[in-house]
């Protein structure tokens, strides 16, 4: 393993590498000779020095001439006119011959030119002849396009491509690979002499490949070098003389490659390469890459050919991609919709969603996917428990509110939580509100995969701190974890469209619950006022009977049986229980009504005052009363205490049948809210019946066994809410109940 030193120089060398200005290297190939041109005098402003190679001419006596002093008048600023401004390829104009000195024959130049940057250049090749032209094209138009159009497979267009390029170029090894996100290039087809070492199957790391050299591969679909050991010819002078800086050579076919690279093909074996770009989308999708052991050289009407089949398989495959893609763009439609009409069917999103698990899942390709609202949450399928689903929302939620997050390796981009690569790798989260940490969860497993490298990608620094390529190619087999399926772009555009549709699904049923809600404030205030007027009206009629039934047994009572006297016994304690049961209708209709009076309240101080007033319904009573430090709130003190002194009352009514009775009230102090606690250890109750014990008029006992109007309870839930509080309950047949209830953190003021 290498040290920290090593890797350290190691990393400076690729960077160093990844800067090398290959655009500009200010020489080109030696098969063949260049020219910068000054418009539209198209007078000769740089020479490759090879020129005096090719045509017995010093680079230095053709600069400031006119370029029809070399090649005479041939229609070379007619065709020029030809060249198309955003085509920056080189084009080729015509092929010329011309007399040299000292020559007798007149050598035939295939003349090419571009402009790019500014620049007109142009380029001498040894032409090659029509008739190879013809011979190239015809079967690649007749045969090769027909059958790559039937093709359906991936794998079979690419192997058609392989074995067409390496007919027409007759390269000793061909090979058709494609990138994957990281970069590195998977061979997919391939067709070689015997002899020559077989890749198929097999990865090249994304490291042998720049940065900006795929930038030129993207840009220039063709790049052929003919001998790996030429000696490259400098440009005279070396700056052009328009801009003082080297001339750009991105599209130059002549154009030097970086010796790290000729290094590298030397490494391979290779004497000569040719690529094709395949780019689809604007994107380098792969390439095309021909070796030979010896150098070879590829005329322009081959290189020609080369670049329309490159250039046809790129629209194959496009257009393959793109039924693919587009069946499962039908796909997911069709996923999003029965998932959005379940939802809507149903009370809530989250019961729409658990309706549908298998379509949940096929969704994204998922084996396990959950929707967490807050601390609640469900999920279908294979999904990390309870606990990190809470605290991997609450991650979720500081990633600076991003609408959507995905990774196909969660150890590595959520490192915040280690525990949850234990149960998954890959993880898609869409955001289901503005407000809110609330979202829908995909996750994908581990997928373990062994991926083939043709040679480890152990390049190394020299002494000058310059990328030194590898030179070993015998494959290497790796295996990979801790990686899931990656996520495909369509799903991620899935989840954000079925994200935009579920927040319009709970917009309109927030909107629903807002106008029903709206709808039962009326009725709430038409009951409130229709109760106040009743419960006002009644209290004189009942007072009236339960003073005369009195006042009748004081002055006829002599005069009546005792069956007459239990009968107005009865009449009197009905109309003293209906008086009650409408003085505290009354009390809880005004509680709606009447506005909150804040103040400071010590609940403390609160406890002991409500103790002193229902001292007489203890007397006789064993109770052990344990009542602990609570803090000071801000609140209304009436309500407080009449809520206070319900659950107090009802304490001591339920464990009265206990020669031991144990009442506990206490708070605790959270983060947000102050939780008030009153406990007994008296007959207690069935949590099945929980949600019914703070409802009006609800009864768990029976009247005989235990006397109220059943509004207690209720009253106690209007005044916590009107505070913006919440009330609860824990109970036990036999083992007595505790009854909470909440106030806002907002409201706390001090403890004692």
């Amino acid at each position: 393993m290498a040290s920290t030193v090593e890797q350290q120089r190691l990393a400076e060398a690729y960077a160093q590498c990844g800067e090398e200005p290959i655009h500009i290297p200010g020489s080109i190939q030696p098969h063949g000779f260049l020219l910068v041109l000054d418009e539209p005098q198209l007078t000769i402003i740089q020479a490759s020095e090879n020129v005096s190679k090719w045509l017995g001419v010093n680079a230095q006596a053709l600069l400031g001439r006119p370029l029809t002093d070399l090649i005479g008048e041939c229609g070379f600023a007619d065709r020029l006119a030809t060249l198309a401004e955003d085509d920056h390829n080189p084009f080729h104009l015509r092929d010329i011959s011309f007399t040299l000195p000292d020559r007798t024959d007149r050598p035939s130049f295939a003349l090419m030119a571009h402009r790019f940057a500014g620049q007109l250049i142009v380029e001498f090749e040894s032409a090659g002849s029509s008739g190879q032209a013809y011979d190239t094209l015809y079967p690649l138009m007749r045969t090769f396009v027909v059958q790559l159009q039937e093709a359906q497979e991936l794998e079979l267009i690419c192997q058609l491509a392989v074995r067409e390029v390496k007919r027409i170029t007759g390269f000793g090894r061909v090979k058709a690979y494609r990138f994957d996100a990281q970069g590195n290039g998977l061979v997919l087809a391939e067709d070689a002499d015997e002899g020559y070492p077989r890749y198929l199957g097999l990865c090249f790391p994304a490291t042998d490949i720049p940065p900006q050299a795929r930038q030129l591969y993207k840009s220039n679909l063709i790049r052929v070098i003919q001998d790996a050991n030429y000696q490259p010819s400098p440009l005279a002078p070396p700056l052009n003389p328009n801009t003082g800086k080297p001339l750009d050579l991105s599209f130059a076919s002549l154009r030097s490659v970086s010796p790290v690279h000729l290094q590298y093909m030397r490494n391979m074996g290779t004497l000569a390469s040719m690529s094709i770009s395949i780019v689809i989308r604007d994107q380098l999708w792969g390439m095309i890459s021909c070796h030979n052991a010896s150098p070879r050289a590829v005329s322009y009407q081959t290189r020609t050919a080369c670049e329309l089949l490159g250039r046809i398989l790129s629209l194959q495959i496009e257009a393959k991609e793109g039924a693919v893609l587009a069946q499962r763009k039908l796909e997911l439609r069709r996923q999003i919709v029965e998932l959005l009409s379940a939802m809507a069917d149903r009370d809530s999103v989250i019961e729409g969603f658990k309706s549908l698990p298998s379509v949940a899942l096929a969704f994204a390709g998922a084996t396990g996917a959950a929707i967490v609202s807050g601390e609640s949450h469900e999920t279908v399928g294979e999904t990390p428990p309870s606990e990190l689903l809470i605290r991997l929302t609450l991650w979720l939620s500081q990633q600076h509110e991003r609408l959507s997050f995905s990774t196909d390796c969660v150890s590595r981009d959520i490192a915040a939580i280690p525990e949850l690569a234990e149960h998954c790798a890959g993880l898609l989260a869409v955001s289901i509100s503005r407000l809110h940490p609330h979202y829908l969860l995909w996750f994908r497993p581990e997928q373990i995969k062994t991926v083939n490298w043709a040679g480890q990608a152990d390049k190394q620094s020299d002494a000058h701190g310059r990328l030194s390529p590898r030179d070993s190619f015998e494959s290497w087999r790796e295996t990979v974890r801790g990686y899931a399926e990656p996520w495909q772009q369509v799903e991620l555009e899935g989840a954000l469209e079925l994200r935009t549709a579920v927040l319009g699904i709970v917009l309109r049923k927030a909107e629903e619950m807002a106008q029903l809600a709206g709808e039962l404030r009326e009725s709430n205030k038409e009951l409130e006022s229709f109760s106040y007027s009743v419960s006002h009206d009644l209290r004189a009629p009942l007072r009236h009977i339960a003073g005369y039934t009195e006042l009748l047994g004081e002055l006829e009572g002599s005069k009546l049986s005792e069956r007459g006297l239990r009968f107005l016994d009865n009449i009197g304690d009905a109309a003293r229980f209906a008086g009650t049961l409408v003085d505290n209708l009354l009390s809880f209709s005004q509680m709606g009504r009447a506005a909150l009076r804040l103040s400071d309240v010590n609940l403390y101080a609160l406890v002991e005052s409500i103790r002193q007033e229902m001292a007489p319904d203890c007397e006789g009573r064993q109770i052990e009363w344990q009542v602990h430090p609570m803090p000071i709130v801000v609140a209304d003190a009436a309500f407080i205490h009449m809520a206070l002194r319900n659950l107090v009352s009802n304490a001591i009514k339920y464990s009265r049948k206990r020669e031991h009775a144990v009442i506990e009230i206490g708070a605790e102090e959270r983060a947000e809210e102050i939780i008030v606690y009153v406990r007994d250890n008296g007959v207690g109750f069935n949590m099945q019946y929980a949600n019914k014990l703070f409802g009006v008029f609800q009864r768990l006992h029976r009247m005989e066994e235990f006397e109220g109007t059943g509004i207690g309870l209720a009253s106690v839930r209007r005044i916590i809410e009107r505070h913006d509080g919440q009330v609860w309950a824990n109970g036990e047949v036999g083992h007595g109940a505790t009854f909470f209830f909440s106030l806002p953190r907002l409201s706390y003021a001090s403890s004692i």
